[in-house]
């Protein structure tokens, strides 16, 4: 496995492998790695000849600084996971190699902007669209893979791809959970002893909340039930619990079977952690 810190130096590695005929794979992430993210090199590792894994954490998707200043940074720890999934290259860049100038674009994703995630972090999809559109410029990857549990991103990404005319297959992978339902986080190494315990809480609810729809319960009672149950646990404060159209990911009022999703958002102290289901 190649570390690369340069842009260069990665292009000049994948233009030899295109010249040999190999299709590339690529997972972006921002780093302190998990067995979900491994899971994506995993697949990656299936449908492709070589993958890059890029390690960056971007700073203009954080509309916090705080949570920008104590987001882990782990890459030696990564890049050891990453050798023992047989990834090919990661690609490490600093800041000024990415954003060599301060960052002019701004990317407008529509609806996409105002909810669920854009509605409470502002700037947070522009940021992404950058960065990414930045990564697939430099990777040129055949396929990208990313995680279901950023479902609002995945549509961003989605977007991002039919928009600019990136010749990429967007695969979108099932969320790796812990054996409590917990989503896999790189958030996670943040909560403390006691709020690890509680987290799981989340996903549990929503789990409920699954049933009560299936069962022809309406979407607002749902949506109070689940509103309820947290408010019952202490340590939770929820952000948001949104009941949506699982393409649009536009708020519904009716469930339909196979075409909705519910989606979440809450801090545990000061972890911020995002789940959803699909249904």
């Amino acid at each position: 496995m190649l570390v690369c810190t340069s842009i260069l130096e990665l292009k000049n590695h994948i233009k030899k492998a295109r010249q040999e005929g190999k299709t590339i794979g690529f997972v972006p992430t921002m780093g302190a790695l998990h067995n979900g993210h491994i899971s994506l090199i995993d697949r990656a590792k299936a449908e492709s000849d070589i993958v890059v894994c890029s390690v960056f954490v971007n700073p203009t998707q954080f509309n916090n600084t705080q949570d920008l200043a104590v987001y882990p940074r782990t890459l030696e720890a990564d890049c050891a996971m990453l050798t023992l999934a047989y990834c090919d290259f990661v690609f490490a860049p600093s800041i000024a190699e990415m954003y060599p100038e301060p960052n002019q674009i701004k990317f407008d994703f529509g609806n996409l902007e105002y909810v669920m995630e854009g509605k409470f972090r502002p700037g947070h999809f522009n940021g992404v669209g950058v960065v990414v559109s930045k990564l697939f410029n430099i990777v040129m990857p055949d396929i990208a893979f990313f995680g279901q549990k950023d479902i609002q991103q995945c549509a961003v990404i989605n977007r991002l791809i039919i928009d600019l005319s990136f010749q990429i297959k967007l695969v979108i992978c099932e969320t790796e959970r812990e054996i409590d339902g917990l989503a896999m986080s790189s958030r996670n190494r943040n909560l403390s002893v006691e709020q690890r315990q509680i987290a799981p809480n989340l996903y549990k609810n929503m789990k409920d909340c699954r049933q009560l729809l299936e069962e022809g319960k309406p979407v607002n009672e749902v949506k109070n039930y689940l509103q309820n149950a947290l408010k019952q646990i202490n340590g939770i404060e929820l952000e948001y619990f949104e009941i949506v159209d699982r393409t649009s990911l536009e708020s519904i009022e009716t469930y339909i079977p196979n075409q909705s999703a519910m989606c979440i958002a809450a801090f545990l102290g000061k972890t911020r952690l995002i789940d959803n289901i699909l249904i």
